[in-house]
């Protein structure tokens, strides 16, 4: 690379930010005389306590790699895959005269800076550069205006990077202890568990309740028997002066919580037939209209949080890869920063967005003057911008149509859509409410059913919007709800007078189950999170896809369905660190931490009050005790809801104190009638006792959702698995008996071996220990993928016993090549060498030819043949080379057919873009081929020493 250039004046400027796509950006707005490089994220972090130096294992950095006696001292170092862009960014600063870091002005960005200043150790000027969006505006603004590093913002990252580091060390050994290897806890992902765990409780709780309603097609009298007469449908919703009981009206347990009248199917039905029998004799009126005025403002602009909600709803994007692509966006100048808590909109946006709405949709979709908006969020941090369009003038979706493809253009659009329409006018209309009435005739059945001679009452209400307004450009999405609720549709019921005669039509009886309440989606855990100020919306993406990796929850569909090992975990957390899962609990860490950044709260001393409790040491350090009882001026104690009394043991006395945890109980989830779930160290299981004093087992399949897995249901899976055995018939090539079973590993068919009787050892046999005759192994296979032990039939199980299967001879050396199922999935072998097969259905039907081709291919990895791109990117700008993205032994990677790069957990395959994966390429191309260690000298191996002689037996 280049040594830096030097301006008209001579000087030399360094310019770093975080990331390659930001850096060539921002370059072009600056010109000659800087040099802008990326550092690629975080340079340095907290190393794990094994990859410490060894002369620090066994000091005070040893179990954290904080120092927990002495301040709460961190022990940084710089990553492995960063030393060689630490040294580049060193001899780059060498020529430098002055050093700009214009990292990302969060506290994550202002931690990068100053690790960055750290490292460096810069002997030329510094100077912090911030900026909320990179067009060349905001770059000669921010290079105008810049200022020193913000040490509080960066202690309260600290101090965030420091507390998860405790907590999660902490609390997660004992989930390893007494649930499962390999888990993990955490500040907000434990929470977030917590509530989706909480809210299938509920589900699991609920118990459902039937009730009936009405509803007719209304049409004035006047108009009977006229072409093209207006009508509506209306619902009955009272009952001799009784409201008719919905959904509402009953609570989780199927009780009716008011004192409305709920119909059954005899009372419905009978007032339904006696209706449309009475006809034009009903004498059906309309009691009354009532017509209000109807308003409706415009959402403000997007959040963070509510840029990832709607993004689920009305792309059915996930969080993660929503801020992927909002982060795409904003690096190459199309949107503001995309990490952010505040509604607000800078002057020129708000200009911006106003004149844009004039232009395409008119003046008179334009308020008088501008719309202001206040974050409701708790713990809002409004340091930045709302997420809008970049610029000072807004390019719409056609102008950015041939630049954006696929997942940026539609979040590009959304964006522009919500800041466009977030300054335009409320849309306008009327809502309309009409009450019709009517008596039940007397018939045998209403007379039966106690209703005849009653007013029943219907109702319609239905919303015209007679101006738009902000509706021309955009329309907020909303969550599911479990009642069917929500605004009236835009209708337009026919003018009706008090007094009017109406006729009833077409009147339809249905019987109604109330839902349990909806599972967690993204978008509402997001929201669930927001709302009870939770974690940063900057971490939900982060946080939903640990969850997720640790198979706490997994999707179904949009909802997140909770697993039972996060049952088992969230109840050891409920019941042994309850605090630390509080709702009010964590959102008080947040306040703190917020408190940290404005410089109103010690950082050490309330590490120190968390982590030792308000009796503990107090922290150490050159500010040992500072801050610990004052309040934001200094004056008085922290409020209520601060970590230090919200926690009063402290986090190591309560870990240290824990005693005996009964990994069973935790383990444990009764299902009902002596049934109870177990959680297992191969997956959840049932157990009971049988009619036979015997205990009974049966797995449960990963398609069961807690919810579903009722008492009935669980006995069917133990009547289908009694003692690990279904039998499916018998094998008539041996005419043993075939079964199905749920072993450790997984459902497997096997064969049932007679035992043999115990052979008698030789007359004559030698004295000593008798070697015993080899056990025969009956022939077992695994289950398919898309079988269940429940459904599996004999045909099946035969076909799968008949395997490995012979494809054929391979006539260039005469080979067998054989179609078998691994611990890796379905293979080819042929003598030592092997090729994966796609899908285990090809076991049986991949042909020799297939199989050659297969084998004439070079081979990857664990025996796997060249596969498909999954997509396709475009040519790279380095290598000119087509780039792809294909699946690899280790994970999805981007390829241009010379260098690979893995991707990251962020980069999801179907929306990663070129710039990302040019990016990815670069960064690799960079770090250069990984280096081999050397091999050490074969250690030359002792001479054998002779046995000892044997000691003579001792005479007796």
């Amino acid at each position: 690379m280049a040594s830096t250039t030097a301006t008209s004046s001579g000087t030399r400027r360094l310019v770093i930010v975080e990331s390659p796509a930001k850096a060539r950006k921002i370059a072009g707005y600056l010109g000659a005389g800087y040099e802008v490089e990326a550092s690629v994220g975080h340079i340095r972090d907290l190393p794990q306590p094994s990859e410490l130096p060894a002369e620090m294992k066994k000091g005070p950095f040893g179990r954290f790699a904080v120092d927990v006696d002495n301040g709460f001292e961190p022990y940084y170092v710089v990553d492995a895959d960063k030393k060689k862009k630490v040294t580049e960014l060193k001899r780059l600063l060498k020529d430098a005269d002055e050093l700009f870091l214009a990292t990302d002005g969060d506290r994550e960005g202002e931690a990068i800076a100053w690790h960055l200043l750290q490292t460096l150790k810069p002997s030329v000027p510094v100077r912090r550069m911030v900026f909320n969006e990179i067009t060349r505006e905001a770059i000669q603004r921010a290079l105008a205006a810049t200022r020193d590093i913000d040490t509080d913002l960066v202690d309260a990252q600290e101090s965030r990077r420091i507390l998860d580091r405790l907590y999660g060390y902490e609390v997660s050994p004992v989930l390893w202890r007494k649930v499962r290897a390999g888990l993990s806890a955490g500040r907000v992902q434990s929470v977030a568990t917590r509530l989706v765990v909480e809210r299938e409780r509920e589900r699991m709780a609920f118990r459902a309740a039937q009730y009936w309603d009405l509803t007719a097609q209304v049409s004035a009298a006047e108009e009977r028997g006229q072409a093209g007469a207006q009508s509506f449908r209306a619902r009955a919703t009272r009952l001799d002066g009784r409201r008719i009981a919905t959904g509402r009206d009953f609570d989780d347990s199927g009780r009716l919580t008011g004192d409305a009248v709920v119909l059954d199917a005899a009372v419905a039905g009978a007032v339904a037939t006696a209706l449309e029998e009475a006809g034009a004799d009903l004498g059906a009126v309309v009691t009354s209209v009532e017509t209000k005025p109807y308003t409706r403002r415009p959402a403000a602009p997007f959040t963070t949080s509510t840029l990832q909600q709607e993004a689920s709803r009305k792309l059915r994007s996930n969080a993660r890869a929503t801020m992927r692509t909002a982060q795409s966006l904003y690096e190459n100048g199309y949107i503001t920063y995309m990490r952010t808590d505040s509604v607000a909109l800078s002057s020129e946006a708000v200009g911006a967005a106003r004149r844009q709405a004039a232009e395409l949709y008119g003046a008179d979709h334009v308020p008088d003057a501008p719309r202001v908006y206040a974050s409701k969020a708790k713990n809002a941090q409004e340091a930045h911008e709302a997420i809008r369009p970049a610029g000072d003038s807004f390019r719409t979706p056609a102008q950015v149509s041939r630049e954006l493809r696929g997942d940026e253009f539609r979040l590009y659009e959304l964006i522009w859509k919500r800041t466009v329409a977030s300054q335009m006018a409320d849309a306008r209309g009327s809502t309309a409410s009409v009450r019709l009435g009517a008596a039940v005739p007397a018939t045998a059945a209403t007379t039966e059913a106690g209703v005849a001679g009653q007013q029943v009452e219907l109702s319609a209400s239905g919303t015209v919007i007679t101006f738009r307004g902000f509706l021309a450009a955009y329309e907020e999405s909303r969550d599911e709800d479990r009642h069917g609720g929500g605004d009236d549709d835009e209708r337009r019921l026919p003018e009706l007078a008090r007094g009017q005669a109406v006729d009833l039509a077409d009147l339809v009886a249905d019987d109604h189950t109330t839902s349990p309440p909806p599972r967690y989606t993204e978008a509402s855990l997001v929201k669930a999170l927001e709302q009870l100020g939770i974690g940063r919306p900057s971490t939900y993406a982060a946080t939903i896809s640990v969850i997720a990796d640790r198979g706490y929850v997994s999707h179904r569909g949009s909802a997140l369905v909770p697993s039972w090992l996060a049952f088992a975990v969230t109840r050891l957390l409920e019941e042994h660190f309850g605090q630390l899962v509080d709702y009010r609990f964590t959102a008080s860490m947040e306040e703190e931490l917020d408190r940290i950044a404005a410089g109103a709260q010690e950082r050490r001393a309330w590490l120190a009050r968390f982590y030792f409790g308000p009796d503990g040491p107090r922290g150490g350090g050159d500010d040992d005790g500072q801050g610990a009882e004052a309040g934001a001026d200094g004056s008085g104690p922290s409020p209520a809801g601060a970590a230090g009394e919200a926690l009063p043991e402290g986090l190591k006395p309560l870990v240290d104190d824990l005693g005996d945890i009964d990994a069973r109980d935790i383990n444990s989830v009764p299902i009902g009638e002596g049934i109870t779930l177990r959680v297992g160290r191969y997956g959840p299981y049932l157990e009971a006792t049988g009619e036979d004093g015997e205990p009974q087992r049966a797995s449960v399949p990963d398609d069961v959702a807690p919810d579903e897995l009722t008492v009935e249901r669980a006995r069917e899976l133990l009547a289908t698995q009694a003692e690990g055995d279904r039998v499916l018939g018998v094998n008539p090539a041996t005419g043993r008996s075939v079964v199905a079973r749920s072993g450790r590993f997984g459902p497997y068919v096997t064969e049932v071996l007679e035992e043999e009787p115990a052979t008698a050892p030789a007359e004559g046999a030698t004295k000593g220990r008798k070697k015993a005759p080899a056990k025969v192994k009956p022939p077992t296979a695994s289950l398919f993928k898309s079988m269940q032990v429940e459904t599996v039939d004999l045909e099946q199980a035969l076909r799968l016993l008949s395997l490995p299967r012979v494809v054929g001879v391979d006539p260039a050396d005469e080979q067998e090549i054989t179609a078998q199922n691994g611990r890796y999935g379905p293979y080819l072998k042929k003598g030592t060498d092997s090729r994966s097969l796609e899908t285990e259905e090809q076991l049986f039907d991949v042909t020799l030819e297939q199989a050659l081709a297969l084998y004439a291919q070079p081979k990857r990895g664990r025996g796997r043949t060249a596969t498909p791109p999954l997509r396709e990117l475009g040519d790279d700008p380095v290598s000119g080379k087509p780039v792809v993205v294909k699946d690899g032994r280790f994970g999805p990677y981007v390829t241009d057919g010379e260098t690979n790069a893995t991707l990251r957990k962020d980069d999801a395959p179907e929306s990663i873009t070129p710039e990302r994966a040019a990016e990815l390429l670069q960064e690799k191309r960079d770090r250069g081929p990984a280096k081999k260690p050397a091999r050490k000298p074969a250690a030359k191996k002792p001479a054998a020493k002779k046995p000892a002689a044997k000691k003579p037996a001792a005479k007796k």
